[in-house]
């Protein structure tokens, strides 16, 4: 995994979809590896299973509703990964408290490397079990959008919800 980071104040995920635009503010100091594997893996710098911006063309494979939407699977389905995996960072200082907490999916120890997951609601037993990397800062109504479209088997929408491109903006 690529130790590449810079030191800046903060930097938002912008993510431009199929139904419109949000923006996550990431967790630079709270989870700071799980933030920069996603802003490396946006940008094209970290060596995946993918050529060039990870994220882009990747589809929202999950959609639970009043729970949580999951992307960042470079098959689509829920089961791939980057081509490698990366430790949990744990944050006491985050509650998912709020709908739009943006966090690792992985699950385990050693389970988190390109798949995240947006919440739909105030989850706080969600808290020490995932890594958060972000919250969402603008667009929540493109998020609540996602839910609404329809639906096929197992959670994953009828059509799909693409990533058409996801950039970063540095402050600092």
């Amino acid at each position: 995994m690529v130790d590449y980071h810079e030191d800046i104040k903060a930097a938002t995920a912008v993510f431009s979809t199929t139904l419109g635009e949000f923006e996550v503010e990431l967790f630079l100091k709270e989870s700071p590896k799980a933030a920069w594997n996603f802003i490396n893996l946006a940008e094209g710098r970290q060596k995946s299973v993918r050529s060039g911006n990870f994220y882009d063309g990747l589809i929202f494979h999950r959609v639970m509703k009043e729970y949580m939407i999951q992307g960042g699977c470079p098959n689509g389905a829920g089961t791939g990964n980057p081509g490698y995996y990366f430790e949990n960072e744990l944050s006491d200082q985050i509650n998912y408290d709020t709908a739009g907490i943006v966090s690792m999916a992985g699950v385990g120890k050693r389970a988190n490397g390109s798949q995240f997951f947006i919440t739909l609601a105030p989850l706080p037993n969600l808290k020490g079990k995932f890594t958060p990397i972000g919250k969402i800062v603008k667009g929540m109504g493109i998020i609540k959008l996602m839910t609404e479209v329809e639906m096929g088997q197992f959670d994953r929408p009828a059509d799909d919800i693409t990533i058409k491109n996801l950039s970063i903006k540095r402050v600092g």
